[in-house]
């Protein structure tokens, strides 16, 4: 059964009328054309899908778009545009941190979210934090390059 919802999407208010059981990236991606967020493995282990609501990164593949009410996602898309790129796109570019990219929305996703709560952090929390965001390509040393870059931009030391 379907109803009717307003789901607030990279600051825009979308009004939507699917089934409350629905995952959050179908409506991403079939109702709303956004299609950074990726479809990977649908079981929470791949991070492909990977959206922030309220600032915390989630699985979008099984989030049920039910319960999104009051709730604010960003999606990749929401990060930057072409004409003022995130710190965090900018570092991926300059480092060259993508191979075929099917890995990077959700890897800007987790960065986001964890540089929000870790203005500088070492490699190693960097790679910790990133751990659930699988990269079949092996670009996983220019990532943390490119994360480690966008934190000193965002957040520089002052000592």
């Amino acid at each position: 059964m379907s109803k009717a919802l307003t789901l607030t999407v990279n600051g825009q208010d979308h009004d939507i009328d699917v089934p409350l059981t629905t995952p959050l990236l179908d409506v991403l991606r079939n109702h709303l054309g956004l299609k950074g967020s990726r479809y990977g493995c649908g079981l929470e282990q791949c991070g492909a899908c990977m959206v922030l609501i309220d600032g915390m990164a989630t699985y979008s593949c099984s989030r049920e778009v039910g319960t999104l009410a009051g709730r604010a996602v960003t999606t990749v898309e929401g990060l930057g545009s072409a004409a003022a790129l995130h710190p965090l796109q900018q570092a991926f570019l300059d480092e060259q941190a993508g191979q075929c990219g099917y890995c990077l929305s959700g890897m800007l996703i987790a960065a986001k979210a964890f540089l929000d709560q870790n203005s500088q952090p070492t490699r190693s929390e960097v790679a910790a934090a990133l751990d659930a965001n699988l990269c079949r390509c092996g670009s996983h040393p220019r990532i943390l390059r490119a994360v480690l870059k966008a934190a000193a931009k965002m957040h520089p030391r002052v000592d």
